[in-house]
């Protein structure tokens, strides 16, 4: 595997690569690696002839200082799950390198950016669509796999890709789960076992939540119940709990064809967020309950 620090020198490994009539695909990190960014090399590997991967924590989609400061770092772990992964190309930019002295410019992708983590992240999107727009910009992949467990995230980079007409096909891959259910994030390293434990909740939730709309049950009614189990397992904070339409993100009051439930949440001092796919039985292609 080649560990990459420069843009000089991933410009010509990327060109060696297409010169040799291979194709590539990326996947975009931030580091503080587990099963589940090993199961997007995997799924990458099923795209391409070879797999490039960044690492870079991405200073402006913090929009708390602290939150960045506590961010998990542990490169040379990550490197060696890279590396048995199968990763032919490992890419670490320095922060000089990607926001140089003067850097000016800011990506921003209006409308399934403001809501959701939008308004609870000021900046946020801003800061992810910059620095996805520059990696996919200097690796020059083939396609790109980013998880569907920060689907809103997955949403405006798709949005992004075809506003600036990118040659780049962005695939989403499954939100990879632990073995009791938990979704698999870089955060959960923060959880005590207590707090892992009652955390369980919120898949748990989203998952009663998607059954009973899925069933023609009201859609009120469904998120409230979903909110109170939040609340009975010990969720401080809850900043969402919604269903939406999962091309647009507008939330929905009732089922329709092409349906996400999503949530964010907090549990001692880890905000947590998930969400589930809901595919209604009782709503015909159309978007209208059969007659």
């Amino acid at each position: 595997m080649q560990i990459i620090r420069d843009p000089q020198s991933l410009r010509a490994a990327v060109k060696a690569l297409k010169d040799s009539g291979k194709s590539l695909a990326m996947v975009p990190t931030m580091g503080a690696l587990h099963a589940g960014h090993v199961h997007l090399v995997n799924e990458a590997a099923k795209h391409a002839d070879a797999v490039a991967a960044s690492i870079f924590v991405n200073p402006t989609q913090f929009n708390d200082p602290a939150d960045l400061a506590r961010y998990p770092r542990q490169e040379e772990q990550d490197l060696v799950m890279l590396e048995a992964a199968g990763c032919e190309i490992a890419w670490l930019p320095t922060a000089g390198d990607m926001y140089p002295d003067g850097f000016a410019t800011t990506v921003s992708v209006t409308g399934i950016s403001k809501r959701w983590e939008g308004e609870h992240r000021l900046g946020h999107f801003d800061g992810v669509a910059t620095v996805v727009a520059k990696l996919l910009i200097a690796c020059e992949p083939d396609v790109a796999l980013f998880g569907e467990k920060d689907f809103q995230q997955l949403t405006v980079i798709r949005r992004l890709v075809a506003d600036l007409g990118l040659p780049v096909e962005i695939v989403g891959v499954p939100t990879v789960r632990d073995a009791v259910g938990l979704a698999l994030s870089s955060r959960n390293a923060h959880l005590s076992p207590d707090e892992r434990e009652r955390a369980l909740a919120l898949p748990k939730a989203l998952r009663d939540a998607a059954q009973q709309i899925a069933a023609g049950e009201p859609v009120g009614p469904a998120l409230a119940a979903a909110k109170q189990a939040l609340v009975n397992a010990g969720f401080l904070k809850i900043d969402y709990f919604a269903l939406v339409d999962a091309s647009t993100l507008v939330p929905l009051s009732e089922a329709t064809v092409d349906m996400r439930l999503i949530a964010a949440a907090t549990i001692g001092k880890t905000r947590l967020i998930d969400n589930v796919s809901v595919i209604s039985d009782t709503v015909s292609e159309t978007g209208s309950p059969p007659r």
